[in-house]
């Protein structure tokens, strides 16, 4: 079976228009090209917007669909305010949110500082509920109906799981808040859903929770059932599915996508356990070392 496969005929997004925060690379870009292939137009957001820019030109390139980059740091209202209207103003309407934006970092609770922690609760929850109460207030001012919210949490987010505890944290707010809104916005017209995945590999977000050869030392596959990641199509198709009318009927879920990896060990960072201090020691420099050079 070719997992690379597309799932959705090729019109199934044609005329909505998809806000993917975090949208310029990884997990989001990928669901991005996919939401271009089925006929969507496309905003993407993030701080970067030179990145945005060289992913606008290379999705449209290779899609021929029509993608908007927004600069929005989600941590910050009046900018999430000023990228709606951007949307809006580009394309008369915005279909779905798609939050997609997140951050995180491996670390034992007690060497993070307050400001740490904090980062990641502002990008993965403020970010999201900035983001949510934005397009919702707009969509409901302007009695815009069949509205659809997705949420990108993680399996995690209803386990806990040491070592990324603000994540963790953050993940079970944007959980709640995603099955609070499905029955509160309902009469909106407005439908909350979230995916869950599992290990799916991005060059960016595994080089920062597991630089150097850690990667290899905690091989994240060998706790899955079926003994391999995901493959990006596998999440796209399934993301796809879910901000498209096909899935009308599904409201206030959070579909897990992992290969029964939770199943079998809740808690997908609990193996750093393993981890001796002197080899923490050594990541946090790493990773220092990146942000730095970032």
């Amino acid at each position: 079976m070719d997992l690379k496969a597309k799932m959705l005929r090729d019109d199934a997004l044609k005329g909505k228009t998809i806000v993917v925060t975090g949208g310029g690379s990884g997990l989001g870009k990928s669901m991005t090209t996919y939401f271009l292939e089925l006929g969507a137009n496309v905003v993407i957001t993030s701080r970067n917007i030179e990145k945005l820019q060289t992913v606008k030109k290379e999705l449209e390139e290779k899609t021929g669909g029509t993608v908007l980059p927004v600069q929005c740091d989600v941590r910050h209202y009046d900018e999430v305010e000023a990228m709606v209207k951007a949307a809006n103003d580009a394309f008369g309407s915005v279909d779905v949110l798609l939050n997609n934006a997140a951050g995180n970092f491996i670390s034992p609770t007690e060497r993070l500082s307050a400001n740490a922690f904090d980062t990641i609760i502002d990008i993965v929850l403020k970010g999201t509920k900035n983001c949510t109460l934005a397009f919702g207030k707009h969509w409901i001012e302007k009695k815009e109906t069949n509205k659809t919210v997705l949420n990108i949490v993680t399996t995690y987010a209803f386990t806990g799981s040491a070592y990324v505890v603000p994540s963790a944290t953050a993940k079970a707010g944007v959980l709640a808040m995603t099955r609070s809104l499905a029955v509160e916005w309902a009469k909106y017209g407005i439908r909350f859903n979230a995916i869950a995945p599992g290990p799916f590999p991005t060059k960016g977000a595994w080089d920062r929770l597991l630089p150097g050869d850690l990667k290899e030392k905690f091989d994240l596959a060998k706790k899955v059932p079926l003994k391999r990641v995901g493959d990006h199509q596998e999440l796209a198709n399934l993301a796809a599915y879910l901000v498209s009318d096909f899935s009308a009927y599904l409201n206030g879920e959070v579909i897990v996508i992992d290969g029964g990896e939770w199943l079998k060990g809740a808690g997908q960072m609990n193996l750093l356990e393993e981890v001796p201090q002197e080899m923490w020691d050594m990541l946090e420099a790493m990773i220092r070392s990146k942000k730095n050079k970032s």
